[in-house]
């Protein structure tokens, strides 16, 4: 088990972008940046099988149109596994949407959007990804807004064999991100700018074909490894469908016209698809 805070020399190297993403504050800060030029992007230096991931944002403000910020845990190669975060940028006063989607053996095609009850613009929000071996929890300041079972009894691949990295990334998508691609980003608002602070991990760090877990934690990290076993409790099951009624903009498992041989095999397992 390995508990990762805080620090972002410590956890994260800058990918590309230059000067546009910057470590700021002795580590406890990171800004990713996007201008016509380029975007910016970090990721983690360790990969993680399993945990619980803690990041807090700021998104873009203003007229963000046609930008996206992605956070994600993603391995490498043809059939990879992904968990996704991304914030679709939009006009001024219209709210960001939340795009969500798991990739499990290269397929992925599980999109769910969500609309947030804040503007996550004016302030830090904290944004979780519970993966355990049998559900992945999405949350939004603690507030659960997706879980995607293991359903793999029934057929469904689920991400539990390849290490991932943190990912995160502000890049221009113009040409699909906002209502389509039919709003394009407004270059004369640049540099469009997304900060992150408050990184935390509870994880099993996968170093040389090994994971740091053992079978059992110990004393001092069993309370903070109940995201091994975690699921919705009574509340956690109000708020996940409070979520879902009065913000999801969009769910593969309801789109028919895009399955027109059948829903997705797991979307009739879970009430909370």
């Amino acid at each position: 088990m390995a508990a990762s805070a805080g620090n972002f020399y410590q956890a994260f190297d800058i990918t590309w972008g230059g000067n546009r993403a910057q470590i700021l504050e002795g580590g406890q800060l990171l800004t990713l940046s996007l201008d016509k030029t380029s975007g910016s992007g970090f990721q983690s230096k360790n990969e993680y099988l399993f945990g619980r991931i803690d990041m807090q944002l700021k998104l873009v403000a203003g007229n963000s149109a046609g930008t996206v910020t992605a956070y994600y845990l993603s391995s490498l190669g043809p059939n990879h596994d992904e968990i996704d975060f991304e914030f679709l940028g939009n006009l001024s006063g219209d709210p960001y949407i939340l795009h969500t989607n798991v990739f499990a053996q290269g397929k992925g095609n599980r999109e769910q959007q969500f609309y947030l009850w804040f503007d996550p613009t004016l302030n830090f929000h904290t944004y979780s990804i519970v993966w355990n071996p049998k559900r992945i929890i999405f949350l939004v300041d603690n507030i659960p807004i997706r879980v995607f079972n293991n359903e793999e009894s029934i057929g469904v691949p689920f991400p539990k064999n390849q290490p991932m990295r943190i990912y995160s990334s502000l890049w221009n998508a113009d040409d699909w991100a906002t209502r389509g691609g039919l709003v394009k980003t407004d270059w004369s608002k640049a540099p469009f700018t997304a900060s992150y602070r408050n990184f935390n991990a509870e994880a099993c760090v996968w170093s040389s074909g090994a994971s740091s877990c053992t079978s059992k934690p110990t004393n001092s990290l069993s309370n903070s490894a109940n995201w091994r076993t975690q699921d919705l409790d009574a509340n956690g099951r109000r708020r996940i469908r409070w979520v879902q009624k009065y913000y999801m903009v969009y769910n593969y498992c309801r789109d028919s016209r895009r399955f027109p041989q059948g829903l997705p095999t797991e979307c009739r397992r879970s009430r909370f698809l």
